[in-house]
């Protein structure tokens, strides 16, 4: 695959060749004459004769003293020997190549060099080499306005992340090629592929490697690239081992083997080691008579260095006189570079001091807002049966207070997650289809009760230039969205909140769009504006208790904007109002949406059915039970995964099962997977406080139906399950 662009050279340059059924005729000794002995033996897999027409090309080029022609004639040569991986050979010739491309203006076969000699240092696992030179031929490709090579240069830089431990970066990139439409080459997209899995099955998801890893082979599956072919049967046989199955472990790592002995034969097969050690000898003797010629014309120098060499000693007096004066700023200098590396090595210390501080606050902030889930679950859960079960009149205000102060601490838990989900860099990019007026307009609809309360009016202003469908992140724009308009409507009375969305530019499918949020209330001092999007900052003491809040939002706001790309500013005059605003890309979409309806779950499909509850907490088990019981539902409660993997074995009369993510003994996660292998129907709720290294989407890969957040919100936590019980 690292080889994909020279070999779409090749094909080019052999399709004009063989076009006329003949090698085409330039004049008789030249460069371009042994070029095209090159090209013809090449097409017939004949390497001892392109390595020997390769070199009287370069010596009749340095014969002619034509640097273009030795330039070309260099890179010639390392291509041959790339292709037959004498990968130390291509990189001795390449680095000469480029050595003199330097001289000349920019070309295409100078770009090309350079990736062929990013693609030598990437198999000698020279990993900053290798981005060095891709980064040149990038530059050149985009100086000469040639687009063809950009995703696969693109690929490189991706192995490039990879290698250097930067999955999430490899990650966007990798991704950008497999959902490119346009791109045909289907090699390209394999490798891709490949890649991914390779990212899933080092970050232990099994499955996603799996999935990944079947769709590069089903690429890759016509031997047109048999190196990357065998390097994806390989793949496959490590995840089926990790899976435990052994019996297709064991049948692709017989597949790769076969593989390997057909591509040795076929490296032999291009040229034999004696014909190479032959004609390597052959350019050792060549050096030697040039070392020759050169030792006499040495002979003929010798005289005149002679006269050289007493102008020397005469300078070199001078010089040392000079050195001795230097003698002492030298002692000086060297005893400040001293006290410069103490000071270094003071701020390097210093510098991991901070990052080890840093990664200590979001663990104990992750852990303890995780731990908080657990009890605030049992206080919401039991306000909420209370408040069901008919109090006094008098018992229910305390009710609604203490089911307010419940639903504000979960709130403020969320913020805290959030921020350090943020700051460890473990959130992903979503690339979702979506309507963008729709999701505002829902957006406006979800809080129209909160302007209404402030005598508020709430409006929308949508461009409409936007494409209907765009591809971005929707749970995040949401996000942004929510936390700025519910600042806007809580800091307005009686007044106006505007949201904006404008057309900014368009590029092919890449677009810009520009929003803004405005509203006339009561607006943020100019002292304090630097600071209002630090954490737990609401400008005063004053408007936090007049208004309430965490000071969480909009530091939440300001680092999911940067994350997906662009940046926030602030323009507020106190009494006048506040207007935010900013900048994100997007992709065109081409699917139509049909947005899907928001129902209220039937009651009806949850009456009488039997849910199995693998919980280990007993204040949780005995609040859910409950819930499920005032339903009209049936409960069992199991409190580990190993006894819900033998009840389920033996027993097939359960509708659905809750599933603790954190259990003694086995997880859920693991149980679950247990027991997909006998049951794959059964529905199977993740029920979890989520955590920093906790996602969705990561626990549904273990084969999970959905997911339950604790603390339960009671209408979703019924929502979902009759959603999975229909």
């Amino acid at each position: 695959m690292r080889h994909c662009l020279l070999y779409l050279y090749l094909f080019l340059t052999f399709t004009q060749l063989f076009s006329q059924r003949r090698i085409p005729i330039a004049k008789n000794d030249s460069v371009d004459y042994y070029i095209a002995f090159v090209k013809y033996n090449k097409s017939l897999n004949n390497y001892k004769n392109c390595l020997k027409y390769s070199q009287r090309a370069l010596d009749f080029a340095k014969k002619s003293n034509n640097q273009k022609a030795i330039a070309d004639s260099y890179s010639n040569l390392g291509t041959i020997y790339l292709e037959i991986k004498k990968f130390d050979d291509a990189l001795d010739v390449l680095i000469k190549s480029v050595a003199v491309y330097s001289t000349l203006d920019y070309n295409a076969q100078q770009a090309f060099t350079h990736y062929s000699l990013g693609v030598c240092y990437l198999e000698k696992n020279n990993i900053l080499m290798a981005e060095k030179n891709f980064e040149t031929a990038s530059f050149i490709y985009e100086k000469l306005k040639i687009n063809a090579a950009v995703e696969l240069l693109n690929l490189q830089k991706a192995i490039i992340y990879k290698e250097k431990g930067r999955p999430n970066l490899a990650m966007n990139l990798l991704n950008a090629i497999i959902s490119n439409e346009n791109l045909s080459d289907n090699k390209i997209k394999s490798e891709a592929y490949y890649h991914i899995g390779q990212i899933e099955l080092s970050k232990k998801r099994n499955n996603l490697a799996l999935n990944y890893l079947n769709k590069a082979l089903k690429l890759n599956n016509n031997d047109n690239n048999l190196d990357l072919k065998s390097k994806i049967i390989l793949a496959l046989s490590k995840v089926h081992e990790k899976n435990l199955n052994i019996q297709k472990s064991h049948a692709y790592l017989k597949e790769y083997l076969q593989i390997k002995d057909k591509l040795v034969f076929l490296n032999n097969k291009k040229i034999g080691v004696k014909d190479f050690d032959s004609f390597k000898d052959s350019e050792k003797l060549k050096l030697i008579e040039q070392i020759d010629k050169d030792n006499k014309t040495q002979q003929k120098a010798n005289s005149f260095a002679k006269l050289i060499s007493i102008l020397a000693i005469a300078l070199i007096s001078i010089l040392s006189l000079l050195s001795l004066a230097l003698y002492k700023n030298n002692i000086i200098r060297n005893q400040t570079n001293t006290l410069l590396k103490e000071k270094n090595n003071e701020l390097f210390i210093a510098k991991e001091n901070a990052e080890k501080a840093t990664k200590a606050r979001s663990e104990f902030l992750s852990t303890v807002s995780h731990e908080l889930r657990t009890p605030l679950n049992a206080i919401n859960g039991i306000t909420h049966l209370l408040i069901e079960e008919n109090p006094r009149e008098n018992q229910i205000e305390y009710l609604n207070s203490l089911k307010f102060s419940g639903n504000y601490l979960l709130t403020f838990i969320n913020d805290i997650l959030e921020i350090n989900r943020i700051d460890s860099k473990n959130i992903p990019i979503e690339k979702i289809n979506f309507n963008l007026h729709t999701l505002l307009s829902n957006i406006q609809n979800s809080l129209k009760e909160i302007a209404q309360e402030n005598g508020n009016t709430f409006f929308l202003e949508i461009d409409s230039n936007i494409p209907e469908t765009i591809i971005g992140d929707t749970t995040k724009l949401s996000q942004i969205f929510m936390n700025l308009l519910n600042n806007s409507l809580k800091f307005t009375k009686n007044g106006y909140v505007k949201a904006i969305a404008s057309l900014e530019s368009i590029d092919n499918n890449d677009i810009v769009i520009a929003f803004k949020i405005c509203d006339n209330g009561i607006g943020i001092p100019e002292d304090k504006q630097d600071e209002i999007f630090n954490s737990f900052s609401q400008g005063s003491i004053e408007i936090n208790r007049k208004y309430g809040g965490t000071g969480l939002g909009l530091s939440i706001v300001k680092r999911l904007i940067e994350l997906l790309g662009g940046a926030i500013k602030l323009n507020s005059k106190v009494g006048l109002g506040t207007t935010f605003s900013f900048s994100l890309p997007f992709t065109v979409g081409k699917n139509i949406i049909i947005p899907k309806t928001q129902n209220k779950f039937n009651i009806k499909t949850l009456e009488s059915k039997k849910i199995l509850l693998v919980e280990d907490n007993k204040i949780n088990q005995m609040i859910t039970k409950k819930m499920l019981e005032n339903k009209g539902m049936y409960c069992k409660i199991v409190d580990n995964g190993e006894d819900a993997v033998s009840l389920l074995r033996l027993e097939n009369e359960f509708d659905l099962v809750l599933m603790d993510v954190h259990l003694p003994g086995i997880n859920g996660t693991i149980a679950t997977q247990q027991i997909r292998e006998f049951n794959a129907t059964l529905p199977i709720i993740a029920l979890t406080a989520i955590s920093l290294n906790e996602n969705r989407e990561m626990l549904l890969s273990f084969g999970m139906s959905d997911v339950i957040t604790k603390p339960f919100e009671p209408e979703n936590f019924y929502k979902i399950i009759s959603e999975n019980l229909s």
